[in-house]
């Protein structure tokens, strides 16, 4: 990584901006610091691969892990949703909560569906340009040609291009870039372990920055389907977000040294840091909710008749926890006087908890879940 040169600065005028070096070549990795971590971040990744292996109903979790990046990857960008917000309908959110609430949306569908279509597509500027459309729709960013590479001059910080803290490529040489990207996650001839090539990825989409607006978003679940299309995960169950979220200015600064100073290096202790520790916090999450699937599986034993509708209300709560009588009647195909019942006997459980206060229309959440995921 010695030689690493990010690019050269071009004159456009009144303003410089960085074209950066192909990535799509070959690559010396050669720092022991590096790869010290790269064998610890290898190792968690190992573990939590182990446990979506082994955790029984894996799948109802998931959704969890997609809300709270989704969350968490929105922050970054200003938005002020939580996840109590984010699980709500439209409906029950103040109106002047909605365009936020509304974002967090596009990101949990647009994170889902590309995973979906990791099926048939590979990631390719194809796939990335059909998650931006969805993460862009009828939101404020609509206008800024969703699901297009950009045709006009963007900037990152400040108020106008004058004082912009970075000024990425021209728009004529996205397409280039971005196909040069496409090679390099493909190329199987460089011999790059998959976690650093992620890490190139991910700066060089941001310093591409091919979109008018969502690239910091679109960049971060970049990173999940990297790993999952590669197998070293076979579940998405790894989101960066929150460890960016938490450390923000050096993702930022981390991500400006690279391109002021070509130390690439840094960029690299940092991501693989974020590697290790998130990974290390699902594990603590995947333990927690096998722990409380046991307490709260002995728990509706003592419901009799009762507990296999239990288990099924239960079993939706894990995917979206929170519930209306009438979901459980539905779910149940109990009358509403049962399916009351029912929630009244896991509400003294203490499994549910009543949260509108209101005499009708009343919504229960699965509290101690939930809170797994703050």
């Amino acid at each position: 990584m010695k030689n690493f040169k990010a690019g050269s600065y071009i004159n456009q005028g009144t303003f410089k901006s960085l074209i950066p070096e192909e990535i799509n070549r070959d690559w010396v990795l050669d720092d022991m610091e590096v790869i010290a971590l790269l064998s610890q971040a290898d190792r968690q990744l190992g573990r939590l691969d182990m446990y979506s292996e082994h955790t029984p109903n894996i799948d109802l979790f998931i959704s969890m892990h997609v809300a709270k990046e989704a969350i968490k990857s929105s922050k970054i960008e200003g938005t002020k949703t939580n996840i109590e917000e984010a699980l709500q309908e439209r409906e029950e959110i103040r109106e002047e909560q909605r365009d936020d609430w509304e974002e967090v949306q596009n990101y949990i569908n647009a994170l889902n569906s590309a995973i979906k279509s990791l099926d048939e597509l590979p990631i390719s500027s194809r796939l990335i340009k059909m998650a931006h459309k969805v993460l862009l729709q009828g939101v404020r960013g609509k206008h800024k040609i969703p699901g297009q590479f950009r045709t006009s001059q963007n900037w990152i910080g400040g108020a106008s291009i004058a004082d912009a803290t970075f000024i990425p490529p021209p728009h004529q040489e996205v397409a280039r870039l971005m196909g040069d990207l496409e090679k390099f996650s493909h190329n199987t001839e460089i011999r790059l372990p998959h976690l650093l090539r992620i890490a190139i990825i991910h700066y060089q989409f941001e310093t591409i920055h091919p979109f008018l607006d969502g690239n910091g978003r679109v960049g971060r679940l970049l990173i999940t389907l990297y790993l999952v299309e590669k197998g070293i995960l076979k579940k998405p169950v790894l989101y960066l977000s929150d460890f960016f979220e938490r450390n923000r200015q050096l993702y930022y600064d981390n991500l400006m040294k690279v391109r002021s100073s070509n130390d690439i290096k840094q960029w690299f202790k940092f991501f693989l840091v974020g590697i290790i520790e998130t990974a290390k916090g699902s594990i603590v999450t995947f333990d927690s909710i096998m722990k409380l699937q046991k307490e709260v599986d002995m728990k509706i034993q003592g419901l009799g008749a009762r507990t296999s509708n239990a288990r099924a209300v239960i079993n939706q709560l894990y995917l979206r926890p929170l519930i209306t009588v009438q979901k459980v009647a539905d779910l149940t195909e109990l009358s509403l006087p049962s399916a009351y019942k029912l929630v009244s006997e896991l509400e003294h459980l203490g499994i549910l908890k009543e949260i509108t206060g209101a005499k009708r229309g009343k919504q229960y959440w699965f509290d101690e879940y939930i809170g797994l995921f703050k």
